[in-house]
């Protein structure tokens, strides 16, 4: 009878929180943020296999070779892998980069983009920062007098205003980098999607870029790079640029070139 009693109070006393007007709708607010699955810690199926595409090409890009014509090349049929929980916006914009490794190369860096973000100061010089297999020289391209390298960002100033850090910074040629005769085929043309996209609409992208070196190479053969717009679906790409400079030969493991005869 006690326990009945008991019983009784708790419900009467849980009603009559639930009944007040601010709590039931947080508590409703709470369970409805995000999935059951998301709130039991379980990984949903679309981001296992997320997971498991983005291992398999990760791994495909460490293989694959430059044809000669494709700088750019779409992957999973341009759509990105991020799961649930890396498109989540709760933490506001941040970014975060791998620290250098034994042979002071880069690493993956990651971020979740929005107007806050973006630099609103000019960008300063650079060229104190020698990113490894800095070997560069001067050669001619789109007709005009250039560098084979640039010092290239893996998420660009515009995004973060991140200028001089060196876990941001690698060596891509200058047609990887900023190609503005062809801009589809270098990294420029996707960030200026990104940047566009966020300072029109005020609305967040994770972001996303990965070098990929093989073995002890010291030059990435390319760099990975997929974005998702969150509150829409304006902005989604996950594609591979090559690191190549038409008309040179590039010795990766060094990052000494010769110009093709």
């Amino acid at each position: 009878m006690k326990k009945n009693k008991l019983l009784f109070v708790v419900v009467f006393f849980v009603t009559v929180i639930l009944l007040q007007p601010n709590v039931l709708n947080n508590v409703v607010s709470v369970f409805t943020q995000v999935d059951i699955s998301s709130q039991l810690g379980i990984d949903s199926t679309d981001d296992k296999e997320n997971e498991s595409k983005d291992s398999e090409i990760l791994a495909d890009l460490k293989e694959i070779e430059f044809d000669g014509t494709n700088q750019v090349l779409q992957l999973n049929n341009n759509q990105p892998t991020f799961t649930k929980k890396e498109l989540e916006t709760k933490d506001g914009h941040w970014e975060k980069y791998s620290n250098l490794d034994i042979l002071n190369r880069v690493g993956q860096a990651n971020a979740l983009l929005n107007k806050q973000s973006m630099p609103v100061e000019k960008r300063k010089d650079i060229g104190h920062v020698k990113p490894s297999g800095w070997h560069n020289k001067k050669i001619i391209f789109n007709g005009k007098t250039d560098y084979l390298y640039n010092r290239s960002h893996l998420i660009g100033f515009q995004l973060t205003g991140q200028n001089d850090k060196v876990e941001n910074l690698f060596t891509g040629t200058r047609s990887l980098n900023a190609n503005f005769q062809n801009q589809q085929s270098s990294m420029v043309y996707y960030e200026n999607i990104v940047a566009n996209y966020i300072r029109n609409s005020g609305n967040h992208v994770r972001y996303q870029v990965t070098p990929i070196f093989r073995g002890m190479e010291k030059v990435c053969r390319g760099i990975r790079m997929q974005a998702q717009s969150i509150e829409d679906n304006s902005v989604s790409f996950n594609v591979y640029i090559f690191n190549v400079q038409e008309g040179y030969t590039i010795d990766y493991l060094t990052g000494y070139s010769k110009k093709v005869k």
